[in-house]
Order: C-alpha cells, then structure tokens, then sequence
C-alpha cells in the first residue's frame, strides 16, 4: 500500500495536499481497496463552505456507498470532471489523477490536528 509523505491524513480515510492557496483532497489507497470498484462519484458542494469534517460528497462502489469528509474547513472550488467519465481513476491514481475536490482551506492550523503518512499507516495496518 501507498502513504505518500506528502500528504496529511484523516481517521476516516481521506487525504489532503496543499498546494500555495489551495489543496487538493482524496480518498486514500488503503479506503479505494476497502471500498473496491468505484462506480460513481457524487459531490453536490461545489462553491459551499463547509467546516472539518463536513460530508463533502459520496464514492459509490459496487457493493456500498461511502460519505466523504472534509479534512479541513474551507470552501470546495472545484470537482474532478474526469471522475465523472471515469469514477475508476480513485482505484487506478488514488493520490494523482483520482482527486476528488480541489479546496481553498480557511484555517491551516487545522492541517496540525491531521495524521502524518507514518501515523496514518498505524492506524489502518496495527
């Protein structure tokens, strides 16, 4: 499995890379294999400002639905159009080409209270 250094961590499997002003957030490699084959993606926050931790969207795979949350607070700017053609780039480039939301975060502090790519894979392989 992939844990990119790069990258900050949530418990519930998201991941998140700030780049300048904005960040780009994902589901980790650890949550695609969990979830399987993704079919859809539905995010309808587009322009919304939500808080950490906030349902930014959902990833449909063949045999659930999961919701997806904000690592950190602030306004989601853009969604990744490709999903929409191919939802399966989550499971092919969890950490590249299958982002999810391109965000402006309104509080970087909040990046502290996330798990580093070492901490992040303790939690999922004890």
């Amino acid at each position: 499995m992939n844990f990119p250094n790069d990258l900050k961590y949530t418990r519930d499997h998201e991941w998140i890379r700030v780049e300048g002003e904005t960040a780009y957030v994902g589901i980790t490699d650890y949550a695609q294999r969990e979830l399987g084959e993704i079919v859809f993606v539905d995010i309808t926050t587009e322009g919304e400002t939500l808080a950490r931790e906030d349902v930014f969207g959902t990833v449909e795979a063949v045999k659930t639905v999961s919701d997806l949350f904000m690592p950190v607070s602030g306004k989601v700017l853009t969604v990744n159009a490709d999903l929409e053609s191919k939802p399966e780039l989550i499971n092919e480039d969890p950490y590249q080409a299958g982002w999810i939301v391109r965000i402006a975060p309104s509080d970087l502090s909040e990046l502290d209270t996330l798990l580093s790519a070492a901490d992040y894979q303790q939690t999922v392989n004890p």
